[in-house]
């Protein structure tokens, strides 16, 4: 899979072919892929905050069902030349046979079964000649080639007769118009909050994961010799966080923005997020105040949430703004709602949002899931099928987001003014969103 702020990983189809090709030779009789049909975990239900929404998997068949080459064709000719070999297959065991220092035979030999062969070559650096039967063969490196009679090649994993295709995102004629705002407001957080303790709580045991937000809340008095405070110095807060992403506010205003990295991992599900402490504010001309030991008041989610702004049935219920969207380019928390008629045609539909920051998508009341334009943190110079592949070795995305396109499937829409709505965590472009 693919996380927010990582790379896109492809696996070369000649391994993936070598890979299943060397399972069968060995004695295997079922192969299941991870993924075959690539696809879209909408809404929630992507696995975390960290986690793209496209759970294409490099698949045979792509996130919008379209077939990915030279993938699906290869391994089509492969499953066609093991068909071939079902009889000695299933009548006989393999016997090896060396031959060479990093070539075998794997022969399948029986008087129900007839003859079938695997020659591989392990080699990660040079191809081999072999003789097997009497004939030569030649053995590209980190191959096998498959012999359903034991003597005509059919099939060879690293020889891809296939030219790769690439899906071309296409700009439909459709205008996304009739933008309309709402801002959450801050100021009124601590008004709402449902609980106010000593100290910090963990946030999952508070949200129940029924939002992605919770509001640590808390204030600050500054006594008068505090508020003087030395020439050229800054108050700083630091703040000990294992939540995905926090958003400081002070007195309303957006103080700083900050994410960390964390996905999977042992005991996952075991692991405290949210604000843990301690949080100190320094600065001061009595050095720091810590405010860990504060009473913190507590409140989940957004208004926008509560409201179900993603929801049109919802729309008249709150006040939105009309007006132009230059002005709130930078602007956080706020939620966006436009119309747009259906693309014409029946090819797959996916919404470009790369104008944006950090944030959430519906459509009709649909959750398209959760988007985020961080640019792309991976090594992209390059990528061999030759040996064990790891998930470090073939990336590719760097230099930009690792996604850009969000799938929008066309039985979510109407002919008609489909109901688009945003909500921006962090600042962008509305108007650039098509």
């Amino acid at each position: 899979f693919s996380d927010f702020g990582g790379p896109n990983y492809q696996r070369p189809v000649e391994d993936l072919a070598f890979a299943v090709a060397r399972f069968i030779q060995k004695g295997g009789s079922f192969v299941n892929y991870y993924m075959y049909h690539g696809g879209t975990n909408f809404g929630r239900t992507a696995g975390g905050p960290f986690i793209t929404t496209s759970y294409d998997y490099d698949a045979p068949i792509d996130e919008y069902g379209l077939i990915r080459q030279p993938k699906y064709d290869h391994l089509k000719e492969l499953h066609k030349a093991i068909k071939l070999c079902e009889k000695a297959l299933l009548n006989s065991d393999p016997n090896i046979v060396i031959l060479g220092s990093y070539e075998k035979a794997h022969v399948f030999s029986s008087e129900l079964g007839g003859c079938a062969a695997f020659l591989s070559n392990y080699n990660l650096r040079s191809n081999a000649k072999v003789t097997f039967n009497n004939m030569h063969y030649n053995l590209p490196r980190w191959s096998i080639s498959i012999l359903p009679d034991c003597r005509n090649v059919v099939f060879n994993t690293a020889k891809v007769g296939t030219e790769a295709s690439r899906v071309q995102m296409l700009p439909t004629n459709v205008k996304i118009e009739s933008w309309e705002t709402f801002n959450e407001d801050v100021h009124s957080v601590d008004d709402e909050s449902s609980m106010t303790v000593k100290g910090l709580l963990e946030q999952l045991n508070i949200t129940r994961d029924t939002s992605d937000y919770l509001w640590y809340t808390t204030s600050v008095r500054i006594s008068s010799s505090e508020s003087f405070l030395r020439k050229g110095t800054h108050l700083t807060l630091s703040i000990q966080t294992a939540g995905h992403g926090i958003h400081v506010f002070i007195n309303g205003q957006l103080s700083g923005t900050l994410f960390r990295i964390q996905n999977i991992g042992p005991h996952f599900e075991t692991r405290n997020i949210g604000v843990q402490g301690p949080v100190v504010l320094h600065g001061l001309d009595e050095g720091k105040k810590d405010l860990t030991w504060q009473k913190w008041s507590y409140k989940v989610g957004l208004k926008g949430e509560a409201d179900n702004l993603g929801s049109p049935n919802s729309i008249l219920s709150i006040d939105w703004t009309r007006g132009s969207l230059a002005t709130l380019k930078q602007r956080p928390l706020t939620w966006y709602k436009a119309l747009f008629n259906a693309p014409g045609g029946d090819d797959p539909l996916a919404l470009d949002m790369s104008g944006m920051g950090k944030g959430q998508v519906w459509i009709n009341g649909e959750s398209i899931g959760r988007y985020w334009t961080i640019s792309v943190n991976g090594n992209c110079s390059g990528c061999s099928y030759v040996g064990a592949f790891r998930q470090t070795k073939c990336h590719f995305g760097c230099g930009g987001p690792t996604q850009q396109w969000y799938h929008v499937p066309r039985s979510w829409l109407k002919p008609t003014r489909n109901s688009l709505v945003v909500f921006e965590e962090i600042g962008g472009d509305a108007s650039k969103i098509s």
